[in-house]
């Protein structure tokens, strides 16, 4: 190939080509533009993240293109801040106020930085796709582009609810604290001229994790909004009748955020001990880890009884930078993967439930180790037990691949979860979730050249992994 045939895609490369991610081989190449336009356009299903649900109740303009696309995406902020610019420079520090152009411009700067990055595909996604940008991000372009993106954010169809319907988002799910009245989620399901279901999702870990911060406080709120008494038993039954208001209000799951997935089954007045311990302050590291695990089981007893679908997110060692968690709170950036082990853990809750009937409980790792190794092989046994996608520091194509091929040949396509992509930045979820469809493609298509799977079978997997799938396993 001339150098004179890669010019227009040097001097253009903020447009996506329509080949993106796919494979380099031309025939392997050709099925996959087959199998990706099955679902190029198919609507989007994303079942867990951690949109605001008032975005779309309030349905008003954006502020300025830092606020949208730099400043509450810790996948952005964390490359930047690597590179040396501070975070308040971003605009996380709410006492020290910076002008949004400013931000943007530090970006623009270390655009460079983000190559190869799965951040800067989906930001340069959401460049081309949203606001035609096609020049590179640099010094020379950053005003530019700043204000081609702050004109666009004054128009009506930029608003949050136009942009869930250009999306094709089908179903959203938001990530919610127990005590949280889900107002925003009853206005949205009350309003007719919103298309789309907004769900709520049970997220009890401040509640349930006796080393989190303010535990006795939020246990004591718990047990004062539902007029429970101070009992273990009382505890429980605050928190089944909080999973039910969650149902009322359309939730599907409950997900948990836990260091280790950790499980134990204990009497009743064992688990009532370590309990008074917790709320008094006295309950030692092996204790609080056996409450932990024991919570943990007592959650999947739960959606055992009341059918909401568990998803288990472990191994991540949050706000690993106590002065930047002090100066900056939590999401910032420094969230950082340990080692994760599942068979040993989880043994007591699937002993329990693994082959309750209704019962679903989606695994997901940040330790790649992991799929191949355990998740794979429990999903290929336990009715229960659903693969889940790449999570977090792995949801980047060469990953998802990787992933690919380390659960299919074990478990198959049917056990994992379908895409999910986990985030609190509103625009880039078609990037993300076009990014998946792309590389499941390109994945299908090389089965299909090596005679592993028929042309016909790669697209109606094709199609479930965006549809059949997601709504299987959520209960959608």
């Amino acid at each position: 190939m001339s150098d004179s045939s890669l010019a227009p895609a040097v001097e253009r490369l903020g447009l996506l080509s329509s080949d993106a991610l796919l494979p380099a081989d031309p025939r392997t190449r050709d099925i996959t533009r087959d199998l990706y336009a099955e679902v190029a356009s198919a609507p989007i299903i994303s079942p867990h993240g951690h949109v605001d649900p008032r975005l779309l109740v309030d349905d008003a303009p954006f502020r300025d293109p830092a606020e949208l696309l730099v400043t509450r995406d810790h996948y952005v902020t964390r490359i930047l801040h690597s590179a040396g610019v501070p975070l308040w420079e971003l605009g996380l520090d709410v006492n020290r106020p910076v002008d949004p152009r400013e931000a943007w411009r530090r970006l623009a700067e270390n655009w460079h930085r983000f190559a190869g990055t799965a951040s800067g595909y989906w930001l340069t996604h959401e460049l081309s796709s949203l606001f035609g940008i096609e020049e590179e991000l640099g010094e020379g372009s950053a005003d530019r582009t700043y204000d081609r993106i702050a004109a666009a954010l004054g128009e009506p169809e930029f608003r949050p609810r136009a942009l869930f319907d250009r999306f094709g988002i089908e179903v959203l799910a938001t990530t919610d604290d127990p005590l949280d009245d889900l107002e925003p989620h009853r206005l949205l399901a009350a309003d007719s001229s919103f298309r789309g279901r907004v769900l709520p999702t049970f997220r009890p870990d401040a509640y349930v994790d006796p080393d989190a911060a303010m535990f006795t406080e939020n246990v004591n709120r718990l047990l004062a909004a539902t007029g429970q008494r101070t009992t273990f038993a009382g505890y429980l039954a605050a928190l089944a009748e909080r999973r039910a208001h969650f149902i009322a209000s359309g939730a599907v799951s409950a997900d948990h955020g836990v260091l280790e997935p950790f499980t134990a089954d204990l009497t009743p007045s064992d688990a009532d001990g370590l309990f008074q311990q917790a709320l008094s302050g006295t309950l030692d590291l092996a204790g609080a880890r056996l409450f932990r695990g024991h919570m943990l089981f007592q959650m999947a007893r739960m959606s055992v009884d009341d059918g909401l679908v568990m998803t288990v997110h472990p191994g991540v060692r949050r706000n690993h930078h106590t002065p930047t968690f002090e100066r900056y709170g939590a999401d910032t950036g420094h969230d950082i993967p340990v080692r994760t082990e599942y068979t040993e853990n989880l043994r007591p809750l699937l002993e329990a439930f693994g082959t309750a009937p209704g019962f679903h409980l989606v695994l997901f790792a940040v330790d790649e180790t992991l799929y191949s190794r355990e998740i794979a092989p429990l999903a290929g046994f336990y009715p229960s037990v659903y693969i889940g996608a790449p999570w977090w520091f792995l949801d980047a194509p060469d990953a998802i691949l990787r992933w690919r091929s380390a659960v299919t040949e074990t478990a198959g396509f049917y056990r994992s979860s379908g895409f999910i992509d986990d985030t609190r930045a509103f625009l880039s979820i078609p990037a993300r979730h076009d990014t998946a469809r792309r590389v499941d493609a390109s994945f299908l298509a090389r089965l299909v050249v090596e005679g592993r799977v028929s042309l016909l079978t790669a697209r109606q997997i094709s199609r479930d992994l965006v549809g059949a799938i997601p709504g299987e396993v959520f209960k959608l």
